[in-house]
């Protein structure tokens, strides 16, 4: 079938395949892969971050949270998730003492095993923190 092609045409369509090789690249942009954060263990000064496939329950030395909905990156690997946060006090808790969670924002970056994360509870900013993968420090509870 070649044979049967003028030069002409066999050229054109060279150049036509090799144009659309060159332009495919630089002109049309794959969506980048949804990607999350890393399931397992992210602990830091003051807080550890349990995360699993379904969100994440939050330990810190006076406070707990939790975050019901799976945590996904942008393509920046940042993240931003609703969740609830309740704080806690130290000395005695009575029998009919019920502090019900505030809603909350997690929010913060993953780069590689380090994770920037900021935790605000209604407007109040509780703070910000740096956890690292797979670390599993000790919480000095209130309770």
């Amino acid at each position: 079938m070649l044979r049967r092609m003028t030069r002409s045409t066999r050229i054109q369509r060279v150049l036509s395949g090799c144009l659309a090789l060159l332009l495919l690249p630089g002109g049309i942009e794959a969506a980048p892969e949804a990607s999350s954060v890393s399931e397992g263990s992210w602990g830091g000064e003051h807080m550890i971050l349990e995360v699993s496939a379904k969100g994440a329950e939050i330990e810190l030395d006076c406070a707990h949270g939790q975050i019901a909905q799976h945590m996904s990156l942008d393509r920046h690997g940042n993240f931003d998730v609703a969740g609830t946060f309740a704080p806690e006090h130290g000395g005695p808790v009575l029998r009919d003492e019920n502090t019900p969670p505030k809603q909350a924002r997690y929010s913060g970056h993953i780069d590689g095993n380090t994770m920037s994360l900021t935790v605000t509870a209604g407007k109040e900013k509780v703070g910000m923190f740096t956890l690292t993968r797979g670390s599993h420090p000790l919480l000095r509870k209130c309770r």
